[in-house]
């Protein structure tokens, strides 16, 4: 029996994304942060050797980390539906935006949000270096979604489950604005009108509502 362990506002949504996507039957344990410092539970933190969100059980496997649990889902329960296999078309564009989401993407957002809180002023160097490759990827991810509505092509892949949660939850704790990217902005729109999505998000989150706007409410 798969079953997802979700700590709540966390990375661990892009698994139940996909879970519904797929259509897969999976049991869904949600787990919610602590409240003096909004991380882990114990409980949580006790089921992986690293404590860290996402983790997936299927039978005695405990594997942890979203990208690996995505491929592994698509390959064992999925037959291989989200992925875009070599030889057709968009391959390259597939390996690329899934390893973008947590090499590129999430590390910049939150390396952005570390030196704000160090030092946010003017004078802050490297701060200031950060947000000028802040404006680079995002005009990059700009650009992709306006030559493709989904990042490998025509139809949503698991590269797109990676990659939204950064332009998303991932704006609760590191506020930013999207409205100078129109098209990433409609491809939030495309992404929130999809029923595995809304599904999905109600199920991990219920007591909150996606961040799909420009500005995060």
């Amino acid at each position: 029996m798969l079953t997802l362990h979700h700590l709540g506002h966390s990375q661990s949504e892009r698994i139940v994304w996909l879970c519904e996507e797929l259509g897969l039957d999976y049991e869904l344990k949600r787990y919610q942060r602590r409240s003096d410092n909004r991380m882990a539970p114990p409980e949580y933190k006790a089921l992986h050797p690293l404590g860290t969100a996402p983790v997936l059980t299927d039978g005695d496997l405990v594997l942890g980390e979203s990208g690996a649990i995505c491929e592994y889902l698509i390959q064992t329960h999925g037959h291989g539906r989200l992925a875009v296999k070599h030889g057709e078309p968009g391959f390259a564009d597939y390996l690329y935006w899934f390893h973008f989401a947590n090499g590129t993407l999430q590390p910049l957002v939150l390396q952005v949000r570390s030196l704000e809180r160090v030092d946010p002023s003017d004078k802050n160097a490297p701060l200031h270096a950060a947000r000028e490759r802040f404006n680079l990827v995002f005009s990059t991810l700009e650009k992709r979604l306006g030559e493709a509505p989904y990042l490998a092509g025509d139809a949503l892949t698991a590269a797109d489950i990676m990659v939204v949660f950064t332009l998303t939850t991932m704006r609760r704790f590191k506020p930013y604005d999207l409205s100078p990217w129109p098209h990433i902005l409609a491809y939030l729109q495309r992404i929130g009108a999809r029923p595995a999505y809304r599904l999905a998000m109600q199920k991990a989150d219920p007591d909150s509502t996606p961040l799909l706007g420009a500005i995060p409410e």
